[in-house]
């Protein structure tokens, strides 16, 4: 049995396999809303805005992310990293390149980044799941839906939140006059 948490496995395959940046940021933000006290909090923060920056990058935003990216790479560290058995050096490297090349370029292309896994054991249970022996090259030819994922979403459920969000803040200004 593996010490990472279901959510995190998923975000994993969904990352390096599937290449599904959108499910990556949906499970990873839901686990992370679940354990507001994990000491790994900010970790998964910043993983959260590798998948998002990865999205904006490959639909053409790249100011979007540059912003995610760059402020991925500040709340990442080799410590937390390391705990979820990612080699974290070569990995901040490809963060700090990215960023690099977002700030030097503004229309530098899209490419794929792949996960540097430390634990061997993850890395192999993540290409069981997805039936593999080695994982498939990071920009092979990815479904066209996966570029507007979010627009196809339902919304309601998050515009119930921020306007629930919005009333409690105007009721908790009110009650300061």
């Amino acid at each position: 049995m593996l010490p990472y948490p279901q959510a995190y496995l998923d975000y994993l395959h969904y990352f390096m396999y599937e290449r599904d940046y959108f499910e990556c940021h949906e499970v990873l933000e839901a686990y992370w809303k679940e354990h507001p006290n994990s000491p790994l909090r900010t970790v998964w923060v910043g993983l959260i805005q590798v998948a998002v920056g990865a999205y904006h990058h490959r639909r053409g935003n790249r100011a979007g992310a540059l912003k995610m990216t760059a402020s991925a790479a500040e709340k990442l560290t080799p410590e937390g990293l390391r705990e979820l058995g990612i080699d974290a050096e070569p990995y901040l490297a490809q963060l700090n390149d990215r960023i690099e090349q977002l700030r030097r370029d503004p229309l530098a292309p899209y490419r794929a980044m792949s996960i540097p896994f430390a634990d061997r054991e993850l890395e192999a249970a993540c290409l069981r799941r997805c039936g593999l022996a080695v994982w498939p090259p990071a920009d092979r030819r990815i479904a066209d839906d996966l570029l507007h994922k979010h627009t196809r979403r339902d919304r309601s459920m998050v515009i119930g939140e921020r306007r629930s969000s919005l009333l409690a803040k105007q009721l908790e200004r009110g009650g300061q006059r």
